[in-house]
């Protein structure tokens, strides 16, 4: 049975409507009405979450593995509020996160009246779309209803994804579900349009340049993409960046240009400038990279988007390019000649060449932990890395090209990697990797709380005793505040805490321990979640990172 209010009735029959299935709920009173009627449909699969900022970054979780919308449920005041960090997250990773929030009747903000704020409009520009729904009573307020769900659920994924919310006042009484069926409702279609532009301006100026460079950042696992732009690297003399979590691993293209920048002198930096750059996809983690284009702009640079939001992000944009990137490589590839020699591919690519991972014999700590658990990974992994350190170390090694990888890089907040590689897990049949930091894990530890039914995590902690890339920045480094407030230095163990929550726990402090724990934490026939802390030294830690950087400098 359904609750009789008709404006819950409208967002519920939507959601089917547009096929969302996957709903995050986190528990209330003003919300129970919604909870009813969700949960007495076997369409939706409903998912408990107490905790509103870990039930936001579940359902990007779910998000990231389904790569469809997902919707999360709240009651009424701050509960709305806690969402926030998840919004601004999907809001930057171009995620289809949709926020449903109960609220009182309007009349009561600013009375002093229990849980209620001013709740429409909460996110402000960080939602692609905020509708506040009236509380029907007549045939105009129904359609009304009914044109605001379809406007919210048509932003969510039109041009770029992005989050949006769905306010939703119920007044008292709450609690009657006699509605027998969901109403017949109105869905307004969208059919996503095809973009295209005149290439052959394009293909000219990528003709007439000799120098040019293909930047890919974040963005989810696309083998079609993938093989198209393969082919204008075979056909061109060109560079392509790639970071892990681009999602774009080829072995003729540069995954180690973080360090090579590093490495790279001085007075050789204006052989490596390109004259044309073309940038795509998400966030890039490289400042180095970000340094180095903004100090030695290109004459060209394209930003090619779905959407015709400006994005400068080496401050030198010339041509902003609304179209869907697959189509553009592809009509590029199809309109320019191909190239037999390829001078600015050699010249990068040979350097690369010369930048080797860190070596298996280097000391236990961050760098080897890592190293270790990312060889072993098997083919066709889900890796998901956290913020920070772990992403930027995970970048210092080789990953088999099957391997996908997910971290939110949208804000880069260290409270979002726990819940939402469980928000994945718990929809995702296979087995599901997480490399993750101390901080970060303790920030996320109430996650862990009521997941003992999700039995495919594998997750490796690097437990340093604080925040380890606070002590690698310069100038910071010598702060006399460093270890007890910036890095939060610390004791503390996560074993008690694991156990608690029903997953298995491995420790290791040594090699020994390391490649033992390893071998049952890559078992993928492990009846159980498996959490491994390995106790690596900050002190060790950093050295070992700095020794590295200044061993490929000095080699090169």
């Amino acid at each position: 049975m359904f609750s009789v209010k008709k404006n819950v009735l409208q967002t519920v029959a939507l959601l089917k409507e547009y096929g969302i299935n996957q709903i995050v709920i986190s528990p209330g009173s003003r919300n129970a009405p919604l909870i009813q009627t969700f949960s007495s449909d076997s369409f939706f699969e409903c998912h408990t979450v107490v905790d509103e900022r870990n039930a936001g970054f579940y359902a990007i979780g779910i998000i990231q593995c389904a790569q469809r919308p997902v919707a999360v449920c709240c009651t009424s005041g701050s509960a709305l509020l806690n969402l926030a960090p998840a919004v601004s997250e999907a809001f930057y990773q171009q995620l289809p996160l949709i926020v449903v929030s109960a609220d009182r009747s309007p009349e009561w903000i600013g009375q002093m009246d229990g849980q209620i704020l001013p709740q429409p409009n909460a996110f402000g520009s960080l939602s692609r779309k905020s509708v506040n729904l009236p509380e029907i009573k007549n045939d105009t307020d129904e359609w009304y209803c009914n044109r605001l769900i379809n406007e919210a659920l048509i932003a969510c994924t039109a041009n770029i994804c992005g989050p949006v919310h769905i306010n939703v006042p119920i007044s008292e009484p709450l609690f009657d579900y006699s509605e027998e069926n969901l109403p017949k409702v109105r869905k307004i279609n969208y059919p996503t349009p095809v973009k295209t532009i005149d290439i052959i301006p394009f293909a000219k100026k990528w003709s007439n340049s000799k120098k040019r460079l293909i930047i890919i950042g974040q963005q989810p696992k696309n083998n079609e993409f993938v093989k198209t732009l393969e082919l204008l690297a075979e056909k061109s003399d060109c560079i392509i960046l790639n970071e892990h979590i681009s999602n774009c691993i080829n072995d003729n293209y540069i995954s180690n240009f973080d360090a090579l920048l590093y490495a790279l002198e001085e007075d050789k930096v204006a052989d490596y400038k390109p004259d044309l750059v073309i940038y795509t996809g998400g966030h890039i983690t490289s400042k180095r990279l970000k340094h180095f284009l903004r100090q030695n702009k290109p004459e060209v640079f394209w930003y090619i988007s779905n959407a015709s939001d400006v994005v400068d992000t080496f401050q030198s944009l010339t041509n902003l390019v609304e179209m869907q990137p697959h189509n553009f490589f592809k009509n590029l590839s199809e309109n320019i000649e191909e190239e037999k020699d390829k001078p600015f591919y050699n010249l990068w690519k040979s350097f690369s060449e010369k930048i080797a991972s860190p070596e298996n014999n280097i000391p236990f700590s961050d760098l080897f932990v890592t190293g270790q658990f990312i060889k072993l990974l098997p083919e066709n992994s889900k890796l998901h890395l956290a913020s920070s350190s772990t992403v930027r170390n995970a970048q210092l090694f080789d990953l088999k090209q099957s391997i996908e990888v997910y971290s939110n890089r949208g804000v880069n907040g260290i409270e979002s990697t726990l819940p939402s590689v469980i928000g994945f897990a718990s929809v995702y049949k296979g087995i599901v990797y997480l490399i993750i930091g101390d901080l970060s894990f303790f920030y996320g530890l109430n996650s862990l709380w009521n997941i003992s039914h999700i039995k495919n995590l594998r997750i490796l902690l690097v437990n340093n005793g604080g925040g380890g890339i606070f002590h690698l920045l310069p100038g910071l480094n010598k702060s006399s505040s460093l270890k007890e407030y910036v890095s939060a230095g610390h004791n503390t163990q996560a074993e008690k805490w694991i156990e608690a929550s029903g997953l298995h726990y491995i420790s290791a402090s040594d090699k020994d321990e390391l490649e033992n724990g390893l071998s049952l934490l890559m078992n993928e026939e492990f009846g159980q979640s498996i959490i491994m802390e390995a106790h690596t030294d900050m002190e060790t830690s950093k050295n070992v990172f700095r020794e590295y950087y200044h061993k490929i400098k000095s080699a090169n």
